[in-house]
């Protein structure tokens, strides 16, 4: 009774632990939030800190995601693409967010800010979204994501830019606004001619 019971109870752990979503850009974030609360001190200007330390690593961990979702969608498509429009687009991802992936790399290192190792979930249902496609349908899935995408990015770095309280961080982020800028005014004109493909 008592084996079975520890079976029973084992067997319970294993499926709540199955059923809960590890995401990993949460999981970089919940550990750079106890860095954060270990280096400040419990004070009002320590709470302060803590708080531009957690939007700025925020920042990164969303970015790190984005950026590796950027490369290995890029890929797939490159290889896949049914129009050049689509080919293009994705073989100037992976060469500009691969450049853009390791400066993110070496800042979050220097800055002793955990990264995520694998997709967030909500870049991995884009990737699974797109790639689950086929031919035209999938470049023009890939189009309109890609849109969405350097919309919102756009958006994050232009606010980093100016709310980051790093300075390496806020430059990282200016730096990168002219070249997620570019991507997105290609994505506007590109998209309205592979949408019109049968």
């Amino acid at each position: 009774m008592k084996r079975s019971l520890i079976t029973l109870c084992s067997a319970a752990v294993l499926l709540a632990t199955a059923c809960n979503s590890h995401d990993s850009v949460k999981e970089a974030q919940e550990t750079n939030e106890a860095k954060a609360d270990n280096a400040t001190p419990s004070t009002e200007t320590g709470k302060l800190e803590e708080k531009k330390m957690d939007y700025d690593s925020e920042f990164l961990t969303k970015a790190a995601s984005g950026g590796m979702l950027e490369v290995e969608l890029g890929k797939q498509v490159a290889a896949r693409a049914i129009t050049p429009e689509a080919k293009q687009f994705a073989q100037q991802m992976v060469s500009d967010h691969t450049k853009s992936n390791a400066e993110l790399m070496a800042l979050a290192a220097n800055k002793n800010i955990t990264l995520p190792t694998t997709l967030g979930d909500d870049h991995a249902k884009v990737l699974k979204d797109v790639t689950e496609e086929k031919g035209v349908e999938m470049d023009q899935e890939y189009l309109k994501e890609m849109l969405k995408d350097h919309q919102e990015d756009v958006k994050e770095f232009t606010d980093a830019s100016i709310r980051a309280s790093d300075p390496d961080i806020k430059a990282f982020a200016a730096k990168n606004v002219p070249v997620l800028q570019m991507h997105l005014d290609m994505v506007t004109k590109m998209k309205p001619t592979v949408d019109a493909r049968k």
